[in-house]
């Protein structure tokens, strides 16, 4: 009898717990939901718009396209043709594309280095990178800009220097979580079997870098291909080399003379290519991160 009533409180303790790991289940998945709506809605927002005439988009911003409202796709014919749009995303890839690479190689390199030989001066120097990730931008801004224009960096080759020099801090820091994961058994394997310090780095080490590698590339390439104000003040508006959204911040314009209409349609257009980057490696985001801030 006590056994049997021992068992039927178990069993309602065990549906009881299984209810409220279901309530708390619903109100998790009812707040990503919220989140989910709430990141997602400027974008929305930015799509509706670049369908709607750009006198239309102050009065009734977050109405859906009408009859009266809707120009097809004449504002990124607009915005094509006004900002250059092609030859900024031209100018963006390249930037981005070489400013991801060389922060890669060096941060990777670098993270190597200062974890496998221990010494005062490295341990400095890492902290120095760990330091530099609190540094406000606006505290360097100006004498960045300055130090700019006497070594001639108002180009995309000086571009991708200055963005190796403002990615180092985290992606040194991410790297060097990685590699104090790695067992030393294999690195000593491959010096048994012949293998100098950079082929072990370049054959062993960076293949297995891998997960932190492309979580490192994401978020270096999303931060790039969608900074405004470093280019603004660096290559400015005189050059040929403006990014895009160097070129989209052009179509606002002054004293009220502004195409609100182009300037969303070449937004959609922008976040186009790294949303697919950004879809393509998603799913090792977390697997990056993880191996790389909790080994660290």
């Amino acid at each position: 009898m006590q056994e049997a009533l021992i068992k039927n409180k178990n069993t309602k303790n065990k549906r009881t717990s299984s209810s409220k790991k279901n309530i708390s289940n619903n109100i998790i998945f009812l707040v990503l939901c919220v989140l989910v709506v709430v990141f997602l809605a400027p974008i929305l927002f930015i799509i509706i718009n670049s369908f709607k005439g750009k006198f239309f988009i102050s009065d009734n911003p977050f109405s859906l396209p009408t009859k009266e409202t809707f120009v097809g796709i004449t504002n990124y014919i607009n915005g094509l043709e006004k900002t250059g749009f092609l030859g900024a995303m031209g100018w963006s890839f390249f930037i981005t594309t070489m400013s991801v690479i060389v922060i890669i190689l060096f941060t990777s390199m670098t993270a190597y280095y200062i974890t496998r030989v221990k010494s005062k001066i490295n341990s400095i120097i890492y902290y120095l990178f760990v330091f530099s990730m609190i540094v406000p931008f606006q505290m360097v801004m100006f004498p960045m800009v300055k130090l700019a224009d006497t070594l001639h960096l108002a180009n995309p080759i000086g571009m991708v220097l200055l963005y190796l020099g403002f990615g180092s801090g985290l992606s040194v820091f991410m790297f060097s979580g990685f590699v104090k994961s790695i067992p030393l058994e294999i690195e000593e394997a491959a010096t048994i079997d012949g293998c100098n310090p950079l082929q072990t780095y370049f054959k062993i080490v960076l293949p297995i870098l891998k997960p932190t590698t492309i979580t490192v590339a994401i978020l270096n390439a999303m931060w790039i291909w969608n900074d405004y104000l470093l280019p603004y003040l660096v290559i400015g508006l005189s050059t040929k080399y403006k990014t895009i959204p160097v070129v989209i911040q052009m179509l606002v314009g002054s004293n009220g003379n502004r195409d609100m209409g182009a300037m969303m349609a070449m937004l959609v257009l922008a976040i186009i290519p790294i949303i697919i980057f950004y879809l393509l490696c998603q799913k090792h985001i977390i697997e990056g991160v993880v191996a790389g801030a909790v080994k660290g």
